[in-house]
């Protein structure tokens, strides 16, 4: 009896290990592998979705449409007289542009003048305003290898290299901005409308 009680203790051992074992190999051969890892389940999910997943469609920016511009549409050939209109047209325009352009003191001129002074004076405090936050930067500069840092902390040649710059660059404005009275002096002088400067 001792002999049968142990055979069946065994027998039933042997098949809750089987049944154990079958388990485990089903939720492994099935599609949806499982580790422990959570970020490595996630990241095997997001894999498949972006199998899935369809295309995205094409987006078209003002860049796309800069890149690709029509060519000009020509005037149908059935209708002669109406490209005849078109150059005809366009033949008093182009006579009205070479007149406004011979005035040296004219308003358009001036204003151009003006702008292109003060397109200067912009770029260049721009520029000033760069190379200040670059010798700030320079300033409080750390550098992990102690050989650089004791040579800057000694020498200062990147913080001199920059104030140097800047210092040339406020000077270049200086001249900027006193080119721009100047030409209002000018423009003053000629006999031309103070508003023309604004």
């Amino acid at each position: 009896m001792r002999m049968r009680f142990w055979t069946k203790a065994w027998m039933t051992a042997a098949g809750v290990c089987l049944a154990g074992f079958s388990a485990t190999a089903r939720q492994q051969g099935s599609g949806q592998q499982q580790t422990g890892d959570p970020v490595a389940d996630a990241a095997r999910k997001a894999r498949e979705t972006k199998k899935d997943a369809p295309k995205p469609k094409k987006v078209y920016t003002d860049d796309d449409l800069k890149k690709s511009t029509p060519a000009p549409v020509a005037p149908p050939a059935s209708a002669p007289g109406n490209g005849s209109l078109t150059v005809q047209a366009t033949t008093p325009q182009s006579a009205g542009d070479a007149t406004k352009t011979e005035d040296p003191n004219g308003e358009t001129a001036w204003r151009k003048r003006f702008k292109d002074h003060r397109d200067k004076i912009a770029r260049a405090e721009k520029e000033v305003d760069i190379l200040g936050r670059e010798l700030e930067k320079a300033q409080l500069e750390y550098y992990p290898d102690p050989q650089k840092a004791l040579t800057q902390q000694n020498s200062r040649a990147e913080i001199n290299a920059v104030s140097a710059k800047l210092d040339a660059k406020k000077k270049e404005l200086d001249q900027l901005k006193q080119g721009l009275d100047d030409l209002e002096d000018q423009l003053r002088k000629s006999g031309g409308d103070p508003g023309w400067a604004r």
